[in-house]
Protein backbone atom coordinates (compact mmCIF):
# COMPACT_ATOMS: atom_id res chain seq x y z
CA UNK A 1 0.00 0.00 0.00
CA UNK A 2 1.77 3.21 -1.21
CA UNK A 3 2.11 6.48 1.76
CA UNK A 4 -1.07 8.28 0.91
CA UNK A 5 -3.30 5.28 0.76
CA UNK A 6 -2.32 4.39 3.72
CA UNK A 7 -2.42 7.74 5.66
CA UNK A 8 -5.95 7.96 4.06
CA UNK A 9 -6.98 4.34 6.09
CA UNK A 10 -5.49 5.28 9.04
CA UNK A 11 -7.49 8.85 9.16
CA UNK A 12 -10.82 6.55 8.21
CA UNK A 13 -10.08 5.10 11.11
CA UNK A 14 -9.11 7.96 13.25
CA UNK A 15 -12.56 9.30 12.01
CA UNK A 16 -14.42 5.89 13.12
CA UNK A 17 -12.61 5.01 16.21
CA UNK A 18 -10.53 7.78 17.94
CA UNK A 19 -13.95 8.75 20.38
CA UNK A 20 -13.97 4.85 21.56
CA UNK A 21 -10.25 4.51 21.73
CA UNK A 22 -9.63 7.37 23.86
CA UNK A 23 -12.32 6.37 26.30
CA UNK A 24 -11.05 3.25 26.65
CA UNK A 25 -7.75 4.48 27.71
CA UNK A 26 -9.32 7.37 29.77
CA UNK A 27 -11.15 4.67 31.93
CA UNK A 28 -7.92 2.82 32.12
CA UNK A 29 -5.41 6.00 33.48
CA UNK A 30 -7.72 8.52 34.42
CA UNK A 31 -5.66 11.54 32.76
CA UNK A 32 -7.46 13.65 29.98
CA UNK A 33 -4.49 15.05 28.59
CA UNK A 34 -2.02 11.61 28.64
CA UNK A 35 -5.24 9.28 27.31
CA UNK A 36 -5.37 11.87 24.58
CA UNK A 37 -1.86 11.50 24.23
CA UNK A 38 -1.91 7.83 23.92
CA UNK A 39 -5.06 7.58 21.86
CA UNK A 40 -3.40 9.86 19.38
CA UNK A 41 -0.19 7.63 19.83
CA UNK A 42 -2.27 4.63 18.91
CA UNK A 43 -2.91 5.82 15.73
CA UNK A 44 -0.11 6.53 15.07
CA UNK A 45 1.45 3.01 16.01
CA UNK A 46 -1.31 1.94 13.50
CA UNK A 47 0.28 3.90 10.94
CA UNK A 48 3.34 2.38 11.12
CA UNK A 49 2.46 -0.77 12.02
CA UNK A 50 -0.33 -1.26 8.81
CA UNK A 51 2.27 -3.91 6.73
CA UNK A 52 1.92 -6.15 9.79
CA UNK A 53 -1.87 -5.83 9.96
CA UNK A 54 -2.98 -9.14 8.79
CA UNK A 55 -6.88 -8.96 9.11
CA UNK A 56 -7.34 -11.77 11.33
CA UNK A 57 -9.19 -8.94 14.00
CA UNK A 58 -11.24 -6.07 12.88
CA UNK A 59 -9.74 -2.77 12.59
CA UNK A 60 -11.47 -1.74 15.85
CA UNK A 61 -10.14 -4.67 17.80
CA UNK A 62 -6.58 -4.32 16.33
CA UNK A 63 -6.60 -0.62 17.51
CA UNK A 64 -8.12 -1.24 20.82
CA UNK A 65 -5.23 -3.48 21.62
CA UNK A 66 -2.47 -1.17 20.28
CA UNK A 67 -4.35 1.16 23.17
CA UNK A 68 -4.45 -1.43 25.68
CA UNK A 69 -0.38 -2.28 25.28
CA UNK A 70 0.52 1.47 24.88
CA UNK A 71 -1.26 2.43 28.12
CA UNK A 72 0.54 -0.80 29.72
CA UNK A 73 3.40 0.63 28.71
CA UNK A 74 2.69 4.03 29.86
CA UNK A 75 1.94 2.57 33.33
CA UNK A 76 4.72 0.77 33.61
CA UNK A 77 7.28 3.73 33.01
CA UNK A 78 5.29 6.22 34.48
CA UNK A 79 5.17 4.79 38.20
CA UNK A 80 6.78 1.04 37.64
CA UNK A 81 5.99 0.71 41.91
CA UNK A 82 2.73 1.45 41.36
CA UNK A 83 1.61 -0.57 38.47
CA UNK A 84 3.14 -3.39 40.11
CA UNK A 85 1.29 -2.99 43.09
CA UNK A 86 -2.05 -2.53 41.27
CA UNK A 87 -1.63 -5.37 38.91
CA UNK A 88 -0.27 -7.97 42.27
CA UNK A 89 -3.48 -6.67 44.00
CA UNK A 90 -1.18 -5.78 47.13
CA UNK A 91 -2.35 -2.75 48.14
CA UNK A 92 -5.01 -0.07 47.50
CA UNK A 93 -3.39 2.81 45.34
CA UNK A 94 -4.29 6.28 46.31
CA UNK A 95 -6.14 7.09 43.31
CA UNK A 96 -6.79 10.95 43.86
CA UNK A 97 -7.77 13.29 41.11
CA UNK A 98 -10.98 11.73 40.32
CA UNK A 99 -11.77 12.85 36.72
CA UNK A 100 -14.48 15.45 37.05
CA UNK A 101 -16.54 13.14 34.10
CA UNK A 102 -16.98 10.84 36.95
CA UNK A 103 -17.79 12.75 39.46
CA UNK A 104 -20.75 14.59 37.40
CA UNK A 105 -22.30 11.21 36.67
CA UNK A 106 -24.96 9.96 38.91
CA UNK A 107 -25.01 8.32 41.68
CA UNK A 108 -25.08 4.52 40.48
CA UNK A 109 -22.51 5.36 37.71
CA UNK A 110 -20.17 6.77 40.61
CA UNK A 111 -20.19 3.93 42.32
CA UNK A 112 -19.38 1.58 39.34
CA UNK A 113 -16.44 3.52 38.37
CA UNK A 114 -14.83 4.12 41.46
CA UNK A 115 -15.42 0.20 42.20
CA UNK A 116 -13.83 -0.60 39.84
CA UNK A 117 -11.00 1.40 39.97
CA UNK A 118 -10.40 -0.53 43.07
CA UNK A 119 -10.51 -3.71 40.89
CA UNK A 120 -6.73 -5.18 39.65
CA UNK A 121 -6.35 -4.77 36.11
CA UNK A 122 -7.17 -7.33 34.14
CA UNK A 123 -10.93 -7.35 35.84
CA UNK A 124 -10.73 -3.53 34.83
CA UNK A 125 -10.03 -4.54 31.52
CA UNK A 126 -12.41 -7.29 30.64
CA UNK A 127 -15.62 -5.37 32.36
CA UNK A 128 -14.67 -2.27 30.13
CA UNK A 129 -14.22 -4.34 26.79
CA UNK A 130 -17.27 -6.30 27.72
CA UNK A 131 -19.65 -4.55 29.34
CA UNK A 132 -19.13 -0.97 29.00
CA UNK A 133 -17.57 -0.94 25.46
CA UNK A 134 -19.93 -4.29 24.35
CA UNK A 135 -17.19 -5.99 22.64
CA UNK A 136 -18.64 -9.91 21.94
CA UNK A 137 -15.92 -12.48 23.88
CA UNK A 138 -14.49 -12.83 20.81
CA UNK A 139 -13.18 -9.82 20.25
CA UNK A 140 -12.25 -9.06 23.71
CA UNK A 141 -10.47 -12.35 23.36
CA UNK A 142 -8.83 -10.75 20.42
CA UNK A 143 -8.05 -7.41 22.40
CA UNK A 144 -6.63 -8.99 25.32
CA UNK A 145 -4.64 -11.54 23.77
CA UNK A 146 -6.28 -14.37 25.68
CA UNK A 147 -8.99 -17.44 24.95
CA UNK A 148 -12.04 -17.03 24.63
CA UNK A 149 -12.56 -19.41 27.82
CA UNK A 150 -10.39 -16.94 29.52
CA UNK A 151 -12.75 -13.94 29.29
CA UNK A 152 -15.33 -15.79 30.41
CA UNK A 153 -14.12 -16.71 33.66
CA UNK A 154 -12.00 -13.67 33.89
CA UNK A 155 -15.79 -11.87 33.09
CA UNK A 156 -17.67 -13.91 35.60
CA UNK A 157 -14.89 -13.70 38.68
CA UNK A 158 -14.62 -9.60 37.64
CA UNK A 159 -18.45 -8.80 37.73
CA UNK A 160 -18.23 -11.06 41.33
CA UNK A 161 -15.51 -8.46 42.65
CA UNK A 162 -17.25 -5.86 41.60
CA UNK A 163 -20.09 -6.88 42.90
CA UNK A 164 -18.94 -7.38 46.29
CA UNK A 165 -16.83 -4.15 46.52
CA UNK A 166 -20.12 -2.33 45.94
CA UNK A 167 -21.73 -3.92 48.15
CA UNK A 168 -18.89 -3.34 50.71
CA UNK A 169 -19.22 0.19 50.35
CA UNK A 170 -23.04 0.01 50.96
CA UNK A 171 -24.50 0.21 47.22
CA UNK A 172 -26.54 -2.77 46.49
CA UNK A 173 -27.68 -3.63 42.84
CA UNK A 174 -29.42 -6.20 41.74
CA UNK A 175 -27.18 -7.37 39.02
CA UNK A 176 -23.60 -6.10 37.75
Amino acid sequence: MDEENAKQKVREWYMLYSDEIYRFIYLLIRDHEQAKDLMHDTFLKSYFSLEQYQGRASVKNWLYRIARNLTIDYKRKSNPISYYLTEWNLISVNREGCPQRILDLGESERHFYMALSKLKHSYQEVILLRKVKELSTRETAEVLNWSEAKVKTTLSRAQDALKRTLEEEGYIHGEV
